[in-house]
């Protein structure tokens, strides 16, 4: 149902993919920005590690709730405020999947600040699954 294409001519990553097509039969999940508060609305963590666990879980849970998992995620974009240390964010977000098996596509973005001056993360993603 996700075909994630890597063609010859770009560059290979094993944490990413290049593109992903997705059959039309697929129902798609849309996830909206993560952070990490936790269900009690108490932001979890000071560091960009600790706020990427908890902004996975969320993402995982609510993927759950629509009947999703992370192995069904094509397109991840991760919001990140300025000045933060990305690859101890990416280190902490790869324990949730093998990214090198069925990586999606991820987007990053540098921001100056997100919803609460706390924050430090805000991860969103979509997900292909069968109808």
């Amino acid at each position: 149902m996700i075909t994630r294409v890597n063609p010859d001519t770009l560059h290979q990553n094993p944490a990413y993919s290049q593109a992903a097509i997705i059959e039309p039969s697929a129902r798609l999940v849309y996830v909206g920005g993560q952070n990490a508060v936790n269900q009690h609305g108490e932001i979890v963590g000071d560091n960009i590690s600790d706020q990427t666990v908890q902004a996975m879980n969320n993402v995982v849970a609510a993927l759950e709730a629509c009947g999703a998992s992370l192995k069904d995620v094509f397109k991840m974009t991760i919001y990140i405020v300025q000045g933060q240390p990305l690859q101890e964010g990416f280190m902490a977000a790869q324990q949730f999947q093998d990214l090198s098996t069925h990586p999606p596509t991820i987007s990053g973005i540098f921001v100056a600040g997100l919803a609460h001056p706390d924050f430090l993360i805000e991860i969103e993603v979509v997900a292909a699954v069968r109808s």
